[in-house]
């Protein structure tokens, strides 16, 4: 019956359709012949209107979103050794282990913790005490599930003082439970409000590392042949006739906990040094790059190359010891030198404006107002300010001395510094400055290894010119409280102040950002009363990038691993959607 009716329905409509196509052929055939050419013209016009409308609708509502495929090739300086989140010691290391393991949190694009392997986090109100919830599902490249006891496992090791990882010092003192598989619960002893910064060190997992003796840690296959969670995977190493891998090719990880990777293949290559890089990337056989020097990337932007500038949380200057050089312990010395540093000069002529003037130990952009007291180079005002403290220039011996009651005092020091042509060349440039007051300096270079071994652990220099790198947890206590004054102490300047030594210990403890900058705030006053440092500049990172890579957005970095924080958002291909179907 139902189908009957069915049947009578579509019959109906039908018949009334072709009535009404013979009811508008009646009336066009009653048209006289302009009348016809008026209507056609007019079907025509509304013909051309229609397309017109749907085009720009088209062009309006469609959108253009990422979609797999394509391949990045990126040339590295340097031979990956450990690629383990534990050993990792070179950038090559740092680089892979970044593509190939994952953290707990991850830093976001603007520099901030986001979650990563974690679904949430609580901390305690005393600050002590940390609960991660793991996201479900988690695997690691080889398919075995991710756990809490994995990450369990990673801390432990990180604190077994016989594999020596350089992670450890984060790790010392904390203890970690795991009620169940996807609760992991860190305590601390005390109070640490930059502790959630370690959380994003890599996730060994323990079915692979396991089994392994700690003397056995370094030895294994699994540094240059790693199984990690993060977003890419090994898919293949060549290996050269010595058995020294010469590139890797990796693959998205379609578990990666925040999302498969769009770029479908990624090959890193790695070269021996600035000169074969540079010529790789100049002969396209690399299409990214960096670690080479400013005037280089100064020259391929200027042939049109895309150079992405990422500002490094790091500080150069000139640091004092007063204790080789007495000089020092003359607050009107250290000013004088300050305002005689032509700091412009240095970031002109050094970093080819691949970086910013500095006037305080925190890099630029973090306090919310702004790092240091401003100083302009004043010559005149230098020697004023050292004839005012009794300081007698002699014409010619082109040489400032003073009269104490230990004997007469003569302005002349050393600058020791590596043996990186940045550091070199600012060495002269200081030297330049201090000897247009008539100051004497003389400069010591070393070979990196030497400098750290050799001068700055033992404290040997009278000035050094030597970079910090701040993470962006801003925990400054290595750097400036006094009893990290000797080694393994970072205090490069030896300084001594009471009250930053009580701002800097109440900053470990504060949680709050708008608290901590305030901290922050009155230690650099502190330090910029003190002046133990002229503080020069902070680099930025240039990193060479093919215009065709879509989506690379960063704001800050500490070390160059971390321009792959987001690389599971940069994209070559494209799809076009309507835009109401893409969310």
């Amino acid at each position: 019956m139902k189908e009957s009716i069915d049947r009578l329905i579509k019959l109906s409509l039908k018949s009334f359709q072709i009535e009404r196509i013979k009811k508008l052929d009646e009336i066009v055939g009653s048209f006289s012949i302009a009348e016809r050419v008026v209507f056609g013209f007019f079907i025509i016009l509304l013909f051309i209107s229609s397309i017109s409308i749907l085009v720009r609708l088209n062009r309006n509502l469609v959108i253009e979103v990422p979609a797999s495929g394509g391949e990045l090739r990126e040339g590295l300086m340097g031979f990956p050794r450990f690629i383990n989140p534990l050993l990792a010691i070179s950038d090559a290391d740092r680089d892979l282990t970044a593509l190939v393991y994952s953290g707990l949190l991850n830093v976001g694009v603007n520099g901030q913790l986001e979650n990563n392997l974690a679904e949430s986090y609580e901390i305690s109100e005393d600050g002590k005490t940390y609960t991660f919830v793991l996201k479900e599902g988690l695997r690691f490249h080889d398919g075995y599930p991710l756990t809490s006891a994995d990450i369990a496992f990673t801390i432990a090791r990180a604190q077994d003082e016989s594999i020596k990882s350089p992670k450890r010092p984060n790790w010392i003192g904390v203890s970690v439970e795991t009620p169940d598989e996807r609760t992991v619960v860190f305590n601390l002893k005390q109070a640490y409000a930059p502790f959630l910064e370690n959380t994003t060190i890599g996730i060994l997992p323990q079915h692979i590392w396991g089994d392994l003796l700690s003397e056995q840690f370094t030895l294994s296959q699994f540094n240059i042949e790693p199984i990690g969670s993060g977003p890419y995977k090994i898919a293949r190493i060549k290996r050269n006739a010595s058995g020294i891998a010469e590139y890797y090719v990796l693959s998205p990880f379609k578990n990666y906990a925040l999302g498969q990777s769009f770029i479908n293949s990624l090959t890193l290559e790695f070269y021996s040094n600035e000169e074969s890089l540079l010529s790789a990337y100049l002969n396209d056989e690399v299409e990214s790059i960096y670690g080479i020097a400013p005037e280089k990337a100064r020259e391929l932007e200027q042939s049109g190359r895309r150079i992405e500038e990422i500002p490094l949380t790091r500080i150069f200057g000139l640091f004092f010891n007063q204790n080789l050089a007495p000089i020092f312990a003359n607050s009107e010395v250290r000013r004088a030198l300050e305002l005689a540093t032509n700091k412009y000069r240095i970031v002109n002529e050094v970093l080819y404006q691949y970086g910013s003037v500095i006037n305080g130990p925190i890099p630029p952009g973090i306090l919310k107002n702004g790092e240091g007291e401003a100083s302009q180079r004043d010559v005149v005002k230098a020697k004023s300010i050292l004839t005012d403290a009794g300081w007698k220039f002699d014409e010619e011996d082109v040489l400032w001395t003073k009269k104490t009651k230990k004997g007469t005092e003569t302005l002349s020091f050393s600058i020791s510094t590596g043996d990186a042509p940045e550091l070199k060349r600012t060495a002269e440039i200081l030297k330049e400055s201090f000897e247009e007051i008539g100051v004497r300096v003389d400069i010591k270079v070393f070979e990196t290894g030497a400098l750290n071994q050799n001068v700055i652990r033992p404290r040997k220099y009278e000035a050094l010119l030597f970079g910090e790198v701040i993470g962006r947890d801003l925990d400054l206590f290595a750097f400036w409280h006094s009893s990290q004054r000797n080694d393994p102490g970072l205090n490069i300047a030896l300084y001594t102040n009471v009250t930053a030594d009580s701002l800097l210990e109440a900053s470990r403890s504060e949680s709050g950002k708008d608290e901590r900058n305030e901290i922050f705030s009155k230690f650099e006053s502190e330090i910029n009363k003190d002046k133990p440092a002229v503080f020069i500049y902070s680099p930025n990172f240039l990193y060479i990038l093919p215009k065709k890579i879509k989506g690379f957005e960063i704001k800050t970095i500490t070390i160059p691993g971390e321009r792959f924080n987001n690389i599971h958002k940069w994209y070559i291909e494209t799809d076009k959607v309507w835009g109401f179907l893409s969310n």
